[in-house]
């Protein structure tokens, strides 16, 4: 295909994540408030969009307390700058397998499988602007682990979505789960043109070597909007390579950790150089208003 560089482009700051991150750099954070405060400064240095997962305030474990939500909500809302809220729904389908020999039953630390309502209940209480679909089944680092996102768990996810007046952002962990975003919108369970995240580089899903990605970038519709981002050492890299490729880009805590060998980095330092490197490619970096007129979002007033 030929190169279609970007020249309007929007950051997303991926301010925590569900991740085991919270033990390995101060800087990641755990309660609601420092979640806000870390996606308001984000907003600050020029993310558009901030993705938000919420965490324990005490062991900073991954948590799906609506309360936390509400609470993460009401803060970006109340503050004094604008931006677009993306809260994840990838949680509650976590699978925990026994031994190899003895698969089940499944173990109950870490195993957290709910209903398609439960896993988009905070969605329809804080009603965001965007919120994550997974859209796809796959092995995850971790020996036993399996994201588990069926067919029907995401049409019955994406519905539920497309009802709220909330966007979903495809999460594509490798091609077939493009392939499969693409039936959703087909069968009218999701709107067109839709909204995806290309992740790179997670195992075991899409490795983040330029190949792949462009492969991932060209089952793309052309008339849907990509951002796409690289685990740890790549994700600047991935800046570069998602604009040059025709997308958008996110970065932050959820990702990456480092700013430089031996240096933590904070969210809206992650942002800041985000935006630097778009614009010495010659792009813009466009803010929350723009986004919202080319991805035909609604915003929320405070307290919605």
């Amino acid at each position: 295909m030929p190169l279609a560089m970007n020249t309007d482009v929007f950051i997303t700051c991926a301010v925590t994540g569900s991740g085991g991150t919270q033990d390995r750099s101060p800087h990641v954070p755990r309660s609601p408030k420092k979640i806000a405060d870390s996606a308001i400064a984000a907003a600050k240095a020029g993310a558009a969009i901030v993705h938000c997962h919420v965490r324990d305030p005490e062991t900073g474990a991954p948590s799906r307390k609506l309360d936390y939500y509400r609470e993460v909500t009401d803060r970006i809302r109340d503050a004094d700058v604008d931006v677009v809220l993306n809260l994840t729904a990838g949680m509650g389908g976590d699978m925990i397998f026994g031994d190899v020999e003895s698969p089940l039953p499944l173990q109950e630390a870490g195993t957290d499988m709910i209903g398609a309502s439960a896993r988009v209940a905070h969605v329809a209480e804080c009603l965001p602007e965007i919120c994550t679909l997974d859209c796809g089944t796959m092995n995850f680092a971790e020996a036993d682990y399996v994201m588990t996102n069926t067919p029907g768990m995401l049409t019955a996810m994406g519905s539920m979505m497309t009802k709220l007046g909330v966007k979903p952002e495809i999460e594509a962990f490798d091609t077939g789960h493009l392939w499969y975003a693409k039936q959703l919108v087909k069968d009218g369970v999701l709107d067109a043109p839709a909204l995806v995240q290309l992740c790179m580089g997670v195992p075991w899903g899409a490795p983040d070597d330029l190949n792949t990605f462009m492969a991932m970038v060209n089952n793309v519709p052309d008339d849907w909007t990509f951002s796409a981002f690289g685990l740890g050492r790549n994700q600047m890299a991935y800046v570069a390579a998602a604009v040059l490729a025709g997308g958008n880009v996110r970065v932050g805590l959820e990702d990456n950790l480092w700013l430089a060998k031996g240096a933590l980095a904070q969210n809206w330092q992650l942002v800041e150089r985000a935006g630097t490197i778009i614009e010495n490619m010659g792009a813009r970096v466009i803010g929350p208003a723009e986004v919202r007129e080319k991805l035909g979002l609604v915003k929320r007033a405070p307290g919605a």
